[in-house]
C-alpha cells in the first residue's frame, strides 16, 4: 500500500494473532472470523490506531498462550463488519512481514511484540519474478499433488492467476504441516517460495499425506 514506503513508516510494536495454518503474505488477503474477547479486543485497538494486526502461526504451546513462530506478516484491516452475535468478520491485506524481536510485557488481554522490518523491506514493493520456474513447471507439481490426493483444482483459475497471486494461494491452501508453512512464509524471494511449494507438494505427493486445495 502507497503509505508503505519505508521499514521506518511501519509501527515498532504490533499485535500479533497466533493462529496456526493460517498465512498471510504481502499483497495476499486474508479473510478472518474474529470471536474471542481478547481478539475482538485487540481488533477494537487496531482500528482507534495503525490498523495493522500481526499474523503468527502458533508453533504449540497450550491454546491460551500458544508458542509463536519467530517471523510472521502484517496485515493491514481493509474491511470489516459487525455481526449480530459480535463476531467481526475482517479482512486483513498483507503488508511486510516482520521478525519478532521481543515479546512485551504488557497487560492487554492480547499479545504484542518489538517489530523487526528491515530484513523484509523488499515486500513493500512489487515481487519479482526472476527465476521464479515457469507456470508449466508449477502446474505439473500440482497436477501431481492433486492426483495424489483425488483432489479437484480450478484449472482455469490456474492458468490465468499472477503469478504471485498463485503461489500464495497455493502456499496459503495446500494443508502442509506448521513447520512446512512456516518455510513458505519465510522463503526469502517470490523464486524461492515457488521452488519450496514445488518441493513440498513433491513430498507430500510421493509420501501419499492428506490434503487439499482451498
Amino acid at each position: 500500500m502507497s503509505q508503505y514506503r519505508k521499514t521506518a513508516d511501519l509501527p515498532d510494536t504490533l499485535p500479533v494473532f497466533p493462529l496456526p495454518g493460517a498465512l498471510l503474505f504481502p499483497r495476499w488477503e486474508l479473510p478472518l472470523n474474529i470471536f474471542e474477547p481478547r481478539y475482538l479486543n485487540m481488533l477494537d485497538d487496531a482500528i482507534r490506531g495503525h490498523r495493522l494486526i500481526g499474523m503468527v502461526q502458533s508453533m504449540g504451546g497450550t491454546r491460551e498462550r500458544p508458542d509463536i513462530a519467530g517471523v510472521g506478516c502484517a496485515g493491514r484491516i481493509t474491511s470489516y463488519a459487525e455481526t449480530d452475535d459480535g463476531r467481526y468478520l475482517v479482512t486483513l491485506t498483507g503488508i511486510c512481514r516482520f521478525a519478532v524481536k521481543q515479546e512485551l510485557a504488557l497487560t492487554t488481554p492480547y499479545r504484542q511484540v518489538t517489530a523487526g522490518w528491515e530484513a523484509f523491506a523488499a515486500d513493500l514493493y512489487p515481487a519479482s519474478e526472476d527465476g521464479v520456474p515457469d507456470r508449466s513447471e508449477l502446474i505439473r507439481s500440482l497436477r501431481t499433488y492433486v492426483a495424489a490426493h483425488g483432489l479437484q483444482a480450478d484449472w482455469s483459475a490456474v492458468e490465468d492467476a499472477p503469478m504471485e497471486t498463485l503461489v500464495h494461494a497455493l502456499a496459503a491452501g495446500c494443508p502442509f504441516p506448521a513447520p512446512e508453512k512456516q518455510a513458505l512464509l519465510e522463503a526469502g524471494s517470490l523464486a524461492d517460495r515457488a521452488r519450496t511449494l514445488m518441493a513440498l507438494m513433491a513430498m507430500s505427493a510421493s509420501g501419499g499425506d492428506d490434503g487439499s486445495v482451498q
